[in-house]
């Protein structure tokens, strides 16, 4: 199954202007799921308003997985409120996870998810968001409900280049499964001035197939293989 990494460019706060840069993005990774960063659709901003999945700015995305058969995976803050990921395709989008790690100031605003995992296609894949890559916990409860790959999407800093690499290659180590995880890349809020790009595919053996720099508006592409 082909699987893509985006890291669009993001106007913070601005989810109109962002779904359109998504939307581009779907077209252009030619795949059947793409992944997105940590609150990509809003920026890493705490106090942007949560995205219901009716929410009529979601639409170009919608239109570009209808034209692709694409299932898209975009980071934004949801309703209860979590930092959420919602699962955009031809027919709509749902909130499909929320964080269960949060970090700091996060959880003034927000509450912690529960593992999730979607099936595409036959393929189970377990969801993340940045935090949860840190805590072996949270890969070890995800993998337990059976998984073939672990998805995440991050925001690290430009000198944490490494770090989702690092985690990346633990996950595989640990459970045998396939890792995609989709950095930011360009300036955001929470102090993020400059952000660490750097979106990767890694093999079931820790190898790293496919990958981005770290400018924005990169996309890397790969086929998870049994």
């Amino acid at each position: 199954m082909s699987i893509a990494v985006a890291q669009p460019s993001c106007t913070d706060h601005d989810a109109a202007a962002n779904a359109v840069a998504h939307a581009e993005a779907v077209r252009a990774a030619d795949a059947r799921v793409v992944v997105f960063p940590e609150m990509s659709l809003t920026g890493y901003r705490l106090d942007a308003v949560p995205v219901s999945p009716d929410d009529e700015r979601l639409a170009p995305i919608v239109a570009a997985c209808a034209g692709t058969g694409t299932l898209a995976l975009v980071g934004a803050p949801v309703p209860g409120p979590h930092i959420g990921v919602l699962a955009v395709d031809a027919d709509g989008a749902r909130v499909v996870y929320g964080k269960v790690h949060l970090h700091g100031s996060e959880a003034d605003r927000f509450v912690p998810g529960e593992p999730a995992v979607i099936d595409v296609d036959g393929w189970r894949l377990g969801l993340a968001v940045c935090r949860d890559t840190g805590v072996p916990e949270h890969a070890a409860k995800t993998a337990a409900l059976g998984i073939d790959g672990y998805l995440a999407g991050v925001v690290h800093a430009g000198h944490e280049a490494e770090l989702h690499a690092e985690r990346a290659r633990r996950v595989a180590a640990d459970h045998g499964v396939w890792v995609a995880t989709a950095a930011f890349a360009g300036p955001t809020g929470g102090g993020f001035d400059r952000t660490s790009g750097g979106s990767g595919i890694w093999s079931a053996d820790g190898a790293l197939i496919a990958g981005a720099g770290a400018a924005p508006d990169e996309i890397a592409r790969a086929v998870f293989t049994r």
